[in-house]
């Protein structure tokens, strides 16, 4: 038997700095999960940027397009708010290019997350668990309208964040398949929906359907959050999206294992949520390509449980915090 040939670019590039390794992530297809024959689905496995998640693309344009503007000046001090994924990222970035670093936090994340933040030399400033994300961006807010010198590139309502994905991951994608018949991201800032949806919708027309995973409000999936608990980032454009489906805490959590029972992937909870409802949507086709956002890897989340915690135990949840 001769060896099987590996479509995989070798090496992945040969880049001189980390941040330049940022993107060109695999997309593997996941045959044990598609429902029908006809239907390929795809994971997009953002897990391989260097820190583990797709806010390394999101880091890199917010402070390269602040830079580019004139925005920011050596030394200075950048604010951003996040669940945890962003402030790594930044907390990465701004190490290599000299830019102290505070993000706002919510106080229950898993301690994987803080332990990163301050590996990289980060501030951190916790914000009130119970009120998730949504609590991260108003005392941010407050703590830059308070202080000036703060540069808060705020990826809410920042189009770097949607235009790192239109020029980045969404031709990524397009050069590996000629046809996607839908593509399922979870909606968290709305950067990866926006920015993949345009770039798919003008290359491939209304045949490609943008779906968004949203979180049933009051359902406390990390990463994600729901439109219905009151914010809405600036950057949403919702007459992009073609569907919304709700997901449930539970839900993340089952497919996170499943993903990782029965692909192989260790990934992170929100990818479980996205994945749900990808194969709901490729159930519902009879043949085409369903591409999903794999958004991080499972490392950050492993003090939580839900990657050895019995299953019975896992389904009986209804609203359980495992952030």
């Amino acid at each position: 038997m001769g060896v099987p040939y590996l479509e995989n670019r070798p090496c992945g590039g040969r880049y001189g700095d980390i941040v330049q390794a940022i993107g060109n992530t695999p997309l593997v297809e996941l045959k044990r999960l598609s429902p029908k024959p006809g239907v390929r689905l795809w994971a997009k496995l953002e897990s391989a940027n260097p820190t583990g998640s797709l806010k390394d693309r999101v880091a890199r344009a917010l402070i390269e397009d602040a830079e580019a503007r004139g925005a920011i000046g050596p030394g200075q001090t950048i604010l951003e708010p996040t669940s945890g994924n962003t402030g790594i990222s930044l907390g990465m970035i701004c190490s290599r290019k000299g830019y102290p670093l505070k993000v706002v936090m919510p106080d229950n994340v898993t301690r994987e997350r803080t332990q990163l933040l301050e590996m990289y030399g980060s501030q951190i400033v916790y914000s009130e668990g119970a009120k998730g994300s949504n609590g991260a961006v108003e005392l941010a807010l407050e703590m830059a309208q308070a202080d000036s010198s703060y540069y808060m590139p705020y990826q809410y309502g920042n189009e770097a964040n949607p235009l790192c994905h239109y020029h980045g991951t969404a031709v990524e994608i397009l050069e590996e398949l000629d046809e996607v018949a839908a593509f399922v991201a979870g909606l968290g800032t709305g950067g990866t929906l926006m920015g993949n949806g345009r770039r798919l919708k003008e290359q491939l027309g209304d045949e490609v359907k943008i779906v968004a995973a949203e979180p049933m409000q009051g359902e406390p999936v990390q990463g994600l959050r729901s439109l219905d608990d009151g914010f809405i980032p600036p950057i949403i454009d919702l007459a992009l999206l073609d569907r919304k489906i709700f997901v449930t805490n539970r839900d993340a959590i089952l497919w996170t294992r499943k993903l990782l029972a029965e692909e192989g992937l260790f990934a992170g909870v929100s990818s479980g949520a996205i994945a749900r409802v990808a194969v709901r949507i490729a159930a519902e086709l009879e043949e085409g390509n369903v591409v999903f956002v794999v958004a991080d890897d499972g490392w950050k989340y492993l003090s939580s449980g839900i990657y050895t915690r019995p299953v019975d135990e896992i389904e009986n949840l209804e609203s359980t915090v495992w952030w």
